[in-house]
């Protein structure tokens, strides 16, 4: 039994009585976005490529080892799991799930906090009690995709407890800390993983190809604690069992490294959140990119272009048909961007590559092919575009929208926009 320990050189599952095995370290060229999605029960992870400092200076100062609170394992575990859940994403529109951890701050208002990237294209969300193994819907409140923090909110459970965090800017390199997820969406007890803060103000660059998914981080806590995917969204927590970091990544090209989101960046968005203060100036007066809820959805697949033309949009996609499966010839099951056989002959506006099942744009009659031109009254030049006048509706909105077809046929139509996938 190891109840003292922050080497970090491996997993503990803790169970009742806190009977510890450890786990050899892996070795990882790249770092892992700490998610995992599955899709027809295959496990997958996201891939960082660059891990830097950033420009807030050293990485930072020892402590003196005296001064630092020894980290008791089972007595941090024993604080802070009763405010753990696991979360379950379902992304439809992709077939998948996505598995990962999240964290109650507030148990009258049934708040929860996770990763951004754990519910990145979810069309619902259910979190599961660790201490009860209930299981709930949970609502997205909102996220912050460039901060990587998401605020879910569930309803009618009962026996809630929240968290007690920290100060993360008290964090000192050698501070010990004991990171604790949901591993390999294997649901159930938690596994904790003992460390120390190594370095601090860390910028860490993330992509995953096969979600489509690219972000970099700013200030992370970096950690020597062995991250795992399925974690992400899991606290980071002090010898004090307060939790000053929230896991999200992992993995080093020569020594073993966890990634924390400080708590004291994630909080601020959270009430931000909370409050229902969406894109604009915060409270501290900074460019904010906090989506409240749920978007607008219309289910049109379009091009990743700059060009206004839908020929040339058509040119600059890559012929990915066989990789889209679908219930008819005129919708698909799978986000997927696939150039089409043919293109509507306009001069300009948004080229739709595909259109999702059973969507508004499905119900329209909206095809592969066909360009939309004209959007709520407003001219539609490009796919970013119609990007940019999406996000000014919302879900229920009565849109008015114009496209037309391979044929040069026009179409029009009013729509009422559907809540769509976080992200």
């Amino acid at each position: 039994m190891h109840e003292d320990d922050s080497r970090g050189e491996g997993r503990t599952f803790p169970p009742a009585g806190l009977s510890v095995r450890w786990r050899g370290r892996r070795l990882l060229v790249h770092l892992t976005v700490a998610a995992l999605s599955a899709a027809a029960g295959v496990g997958a992870t996201v891939v960082t490529q660059h891990v830097m400092s950033s420009g807030s200076g050293p990485a930072g100062t020892p402590r003196d080892a005296a001064a630092r609170p020894a980290l008791n394992v089972q007595a941090v575990y024993r604080q802070v799991v009763p405010g753990i859940v696991d979360v379950t994403a379902n992304l439809r529109y992709r077939q998948e799930t996505a598995k990962g951890t999240g964290f109650v701050i507030n148990a009258a208002a049934g708040l929860i906090l996770t990763n951004n990237h754990v519910i990145d294209q979810a069309t619902s969300v259910t979190v599961t009690l660790v201490t009860s193994g209930r299981t709930y819907p949970a609502r997205v409140l909102g996220y912050d995709a460039a901060d990587d923090i998401a605020l879910l909110q569930v309803r009618g459970a009962t026996r809630l407890t929240a968290v007690r965090t920290g100060d993360s800017s008290l964090a000192a390199v050698g501070t010990p800390v004991l990171a604790i997820g949901n591993e390999a969406g294997q649901g159930g007890s938690p596994t904790v993983a003992p460390g120390v803060i190594s370095s601090l103000g860390r910028t860490i660059v993330a992509s995953d190809q096969s979600a489509g998914l690219h972000e970099t981080l700013y200030g992370v806590l970096q950690t020597s604690a062995d991250i795992r995917p399925g974690d992400s969204g899991g606290p980071l927590a002090d010898a004090a069992g307060r939790v000053i970091g929230i896991d999200t990544a992992a993995g080093g090209s020569t020594v073993y490294s966890g990634y924390a989101i400080p708590i004291n960046q994630v909080l601020p968005i959270a009430r931000q959140i909370a409050a229902g203060q969406g894109a604009g100036k915060n409270s501290a007066g900074k460019n904010s990119k906090v989506q409240i809820g749920l978007p607008a959805f219309l289910g049109v697949l379009l091009p990743d272009s700059t060009s206004s033309g839908p020929g040339q949009q058509d040119s600059q996609e890559p012929r990915q048909a066989s990789a889209i499966s679908g219930n008819s010839s005129d919708c698909t099951t799978a986000s997927l961007s696939v150039a089409p056989a043919e293109v509507a002959p306009v001069r300009r506006g948004a080229l739709v590559d595909g259109v999702l099942c059973g969507t508004v744009a499905d119900q329209a009659g909206i095809s592969a092919g066909d360009v939309i031109t004209s959007f709520g009254g407003h001219d539609v030049t490009s796919p970013g575009s119609l990007t940019a006048l999406l996000r000014r509706y919302h879900p229920g909105s009565r849109v008015p929208l114009a496209w037309t077809g391979p044929d040069g046929s026009p179409h029009t139509a009013v729509v009422s926009l559907t809540a769509g996938p976080a992200g």
